[in-house]
């Protein structure tokens, strides 16, 4: 199982469950998710795996109006 955590500025970060926020992000404020998640795509279960988080900022989508 993983823990997932969001912060304000649209960020995401999963770790393993029980498993520490790393300590180049533990100045963020991440709010942790209710919700269990049981299962992750195959690249963020190999990134875990690898280094023991993922980390992805989604950033704001913008539109264009001509």
């Amino acid at each position: 199982m993983f823990d997932v955590y969001r912060n304000d500025k649209r960020g995401l970060l999963v770790l393993s469950t029980g498993s520490a926020v790393p300590a180049l992000y533990s100045a963020h404020t991440w709010r942790k998710s209710r919700k269990r998640v049981l299962k992750v795509s195959n690249e963020i279960k190999s990134a875990v795996q690898a280094q023991g988080y993922y980390i992805r900022s989604l950033g704001t989508t913008r539109t264009r109006t001509h």
